[in-house]
């Protein structure tokens, strides 16, 4: 069973990614619009489709299938899962940021410009990086 849950894991993970580095390429290209307009409520459905269709629940499933994994193998006292968790906790906060921003374009209050946006794109990226790191290689 263990290595079903794992598989199903790494799919929710994948998942959990994808959205995760697509929303925020989508809200640059929503800065461009203006509020009100068509391309503007088109961006709107696709960025709340997303949240709730895939991010949503690809990260739940991650965090239930990451959990029993966990738990199964008896890695709760490993350094390189405690470094992996923190990445998660912010992985996770990243993702309710991201949830927030979609609330504020869907009302017409973003404040913010592309170029956070872009820079914000990356910070998943990172985050992946150094999880997927600290899960292969286990340095410590």
């Amino acid at each position: 069973m263990y290595e079903w849950i794992k598989a199903l894991h790494v799919i929710a993970v994948i998942s959990w990614m994808a959205g995760m580095l697509y929303l925020p390429r989508l809200f640059v290209y929503h800065c461009e619009a203006e509020a009100g307009s068509k391309q503007s409520e088109t961006f709107k459905v696709m960025e709340r489709r997303l949240l709730k269709a895939i991010i949503n629940p690809a990260m739940i499933v991650t965090w239930l299938a990451g959990l029993y994994l966990v738990w199964a193998g008896h890695w709760y006292s490993s350094p390189w899962f405690h470094a992996k968790f923190v990445l998660v906790l912010i992985m996770s906060g990243v993702h309710g940021f991201l949830s927030r921003c979609v609330k504020d374009f869907a009302a017409d209050r973003n404040t913010r410009d592309q170029k956070f946006y872009r820079i914000i794109n990356e910070v998943p990226t990172a985050l992946m990086i150094g999880i997927v790191i600290l899960v292969i290689v286990k340095p410590f």
